[in-house]
């Protein structure tokens, strides 16, 4: 199935019926508002968010089974929204999985301790790019992890970024999840809504 297929699969599973609705989510996730204007990278980002939403579809399933596989994979997708894999896919971090612990798939990695040394692996990986997993460094709504990533993910885009005179963070969080609120009422779901648009920036850097 093509993404643009299995993205129109995703808005009729997630009963996104009105028009305006959809398009609202493409310039939420992509900042356009039309698929014919996205790049390929856009229009992953836009399955990538159908996906975080809950949709589901034959050739879009999760391969990533086994009592570890989502936090798994949620890593790896901040590993591709900091611009560190060239790939979001399952079979990706399938391949890193196997590399760090000779285990061939998730669904047999059960040790708690061979999990860990994926999980922190990652975790140092995705730190190198600035994520700070240990504390909120001070700022509350940083209790959110997908929230440190975004926040580390802004830094690579603003270099200069600080927490005492970067307004321009919360103006893009607020534009993206459509409602000015206070950083600490953004839920899980749209700070990954924002993560996923700056990876979009990030990796048009590249």
């Amino acid at each position: 199935m093509s993404t643009v297929k299995a993205i129109y699969a995703g808005i009729r599973a997630l009963g996104i019926e009105e028009e305006d609705d959809r398009r609202d989510l493409y310039q939420r996730v992509t900042g356009k508002r039309r698929l014919r204007e996205m790049t390929p990278g856009d229009k992953d980002a836009v399955l990538g968010e159908l996906r975080s939403l809950g949709f589901r579809n034959a050739a879009g399933k999760s391969q990533l089974v086994g009592p570890y596989g989502k936090k798994l994979q949620a890593l790896w997708i901040s590993a591709w929204n900091l611009g560190l894999t060239r790939s979001r896919d399952d079979q990706a971090l399938i391949a890193f999985v196997r590399r760090q612990t000779g285990i061939a798939h998730t669904r047999w990695l059960r040790d708690p301790k061979e999990a860990d040394k994926v999980v922190e692996a990652l975790k140092s990986w995705t730190a190198r790019a600035g994520v700070v997993w240990g504390h909120n460094q001070g700022q509350p709504w940083l209790r959110d992890h997908v929230a440190k990533v975004a926040w580390a993910q802004w830094q690579i885009l603003h270099p200069d970024a600080t927490f005492a005179r970067d307004m321009g963070f919360e103006v893009q969080v607020h534009g993206l999840v459509g409602a000015p609120k206070h950083l600490g009422k953004v839920n899980t779901i749209e700070w990954r809504a924002v993560s996923n648009a700056l990876g979009v920036q990030i990796r048009a850097m590249a």
